[in-house]
């Protein structure tokens, strides 16, 4: 993995860069994905990724789709709704062989939850030490070395808040469509709008496009509609703040392992609907347009 350090005079390859100017962390271009359906889940911190991650898994497994969600986040609690525990992250098992990736099985990293959704948390490196595009690099590398993801349907990355620096941008480059989760409020707008931004920047070298944005935590959507038009994106799907979701993460559970409420119905349903749109490619992508941070003060709000 090669690290541009000099943003005014090296200039990206344009089969694996970013384009004049970067600096962002470069992944080897012989690493992809390959046949399976991959999906980015970005967003603000704290705005519910991790619930949204998991429970589009479920969704997709229910579909009869082979799932594998990769949680990037230092915290590594992207799957433990469907794992019931806090499993150990790659960099925690490569760190207890030395780093030799030979010596690890499958089974060190890859853990079955859920509906037989399989989970992978990525972790991070040290707080100011490293960069969480090497640990992003070298997961799927773990993850070809080892053939795992030769029978999978469908990749999710529930990646960490709204920092789109090179590390936490680097899903995007294995990615068919980013999924940008967003509450009806200014703060998850202002971040949404940096994520279109890097998504945008992407887009100029990767196969990434935008694949919409779900609104999350929200009785209203009117903010976001806002937005969305004027950034020229859709909502692709909306979850109310319910209750009962703040549990389910309390109770280490998915929404479809929980005793079933008219109001919990509608949202599994919800979830079957948007992975079913997903996996049918019912939605064209998005262009998205990023705004100035001026316009964004100016256009939300009320009048």
């Amino acid at each position: 993995m090669n690290i541009v350090t000099k943003p005014s005079t090296l200039k990206s390859p344009s089969c694996c860069g970013d384009g004049e100017g970067s600096v962002q962390v470069q992944l080897d271009p012989t690493l992809k994905i390959g046949t399976a359906k991959v999906f980015s889940v970005y967003g603000k911190g704290g705005i519910g990724k991790s619930t949204t991650s998991s429970n589009l898994s479920v969704a997709f497994s229910k579909l009869g789709k082979r799932v594998l969600q990769i949680g990037c986040d230092p915290k590594h609690d992207s799957t433990f709704t469907l794992t019931k525990r806090l499993v150990p992250t790659v960099i925690d098992v490569l760190e207890s062989v030395n780093f030799h990736a030979e010596e690890l099985r499958p089974e060190d990293f890859v853990f079955e939850g859920y509906n037989g959704v399989m989970c992978l948390e990525a972790g991070g490196p040290p707080a100011g030490t490293g960069c969480g595009g090497y640990v992003v690099g070298q997961t799927v590398k773990l993850l070809k070395e080892h053939h795992l993801l030769e029978d999978t349907d469908v990749v999710i990355f529930d990646v960490l808040g709204d920092v789109v620096c090179g590390g936490f941008a680097a899903p995007l480059q294995h990615s068919d469509r980013a999924l940008i989760v967003a509450a009806n409020d200014f703060d998850s707008i202002f971040a949404m709008n940096r994520i279109v931004a890097a998504i945008e920047a992407k887009s100029k070298n990767y196969g990434v496009r935008l694949g919409g944005v779900i609104a999350n935590r929200s009785a209203a959507t009117d903010q976001i509609d806002r937005y969305t038009e004027k950034a020229n994106l859709k909502r692709i799907a909306h979850f109310p703040d319910l209750d009962i979701i703040r549990k389910s993460r309390l109770k280490k559970s998915t929404l479809f392992e929980m005793d079933e409420t008219p109001e919990l119905k509608a949202v599994q349903d919800e979830y079957m609907r948007l992975a079913t749109d997903l996996w049918d490619g019912k939605e064209a992508p998005l262009k998205g347009t990023s705004l100035k941070d001026r316009e964004i003060f100016d256009l939300l709000g009320f009048d």
